[in-house]
């Protein structure tokens, strides 16, 4: 389609960045217009069908984010942090609508990400699913319902290959139950539990990360209080809906203001 979004995606050779490119390919409003790998990657200078055990297609994978970024309008990354904030001041130069999907971002990343908004449409969030970001919505609602009586744990299951933890579906999860109780989660959180602990501290938000064989990815909210307990739970079986989810937010970003978005803008449930 000559009227399709051209997209572009950061880290082709990865998992997620060969969904993303799926995701791309897929769908008839958009079009994979580069790709981008690490400076000295084997797959630099080749063609990129060729790397992926198919056919050419005239896409030549780069190591030069600004020469990719120029072309596109909109840029898909599920990196790391420092590669994430890197990109985020160049497409923000180039004005293009920046998805970002990477976790384990601290608070210096993110201030740097929120500068980068001030010129650039960002879409960020911890997951991109339909479900997760409803499960965000019921969470925070609940947790706004329920007092101090009820405590809050939040526990994320994922394959034994990641490398951040919690997830970052998890803190977008105690944040938003932090928030339904009017309290910044940095306040209330309780990471990890070891040893003589003493007993749980009133209001606090706990986290356990679980990692085990190839599990996509599963949250609970648990709503733990006196005879009873409340647990709301999302389960991800296919590393697709993320992918799709980016390119719908690619999509959506499109003559958006400046600024930082989430997909619950994307999904118009904020």
């Amino acid at each position: 389609m000559s009227d399709a979004i051209r997209i572009a995606v950061v880290g082709a050779s990865g998992r997620m960045g060969r969904q993303l490119i799926q995701a791309v390919d897929e769908n008839p409003a958009s079009v994979l217009s580069g790709v981008t790998e690490r400076p000295g990657h084997d797959w630099i200078g080749q063609d990129l069908g060729n790397c992926l055990g198919a056919v050419a297609r005239g896409i030549t994978v780069a190591d030069d984010p600004l020469e990719v970024f120029a072309t596109a309008q909109a840029v898909l990354e599920f990196t790391g942090p420092a590669a994430t904030v890197a990109h985020a001041g160049i497409a923000a130069q180039a004005r293009l609508v920046h998805v970002i999907g990477t976790t384990g971002m601290q608070n210096d990343d993110l201030d740097k990400i929120r500068a980068a908004a001030r010129h650039a449409t960002i879409v960020r969030a911890g997951n991109m699913s339909l479900g997760v970001n409803l499960l965000t919505e019921l969470t925070r609602k609940v947790a706004s319902a329920l007092d101090e009586d009820f405590d809050i744990e939040i526990v994320e299951t994922h394959h034994n290959q990641k490398v951040d933890a919690p997830s970052g579906t998890a803190l977008m999860l105690g944040e938003a139950a932090a928030e339904g109780r009017g309290q910044p989660l940095d306040e209330v959180r309780d990471a990890a539990r070891e040893g003589i602990t003493g007993a749980r501290k009133r209001g606090q938000i706990g986290f356990a990360a679980l990692r085990g064989g190839d599990v996509v990815g599963e949250h609970d909210v648990i709503f733990a209080g006196a005879g009873e307990r409340l647990i709301l739970r999302h389960i991800a079986t296919d590393r697709m809906l993320f992918a799709r989810g980016a390119v719908k937010a690619a999509l959506w970003g499109q003559g958006k203001p400046p600024g930082e978005y989430s997909m619950l803008d994307v999904l118009g449930i904020a």
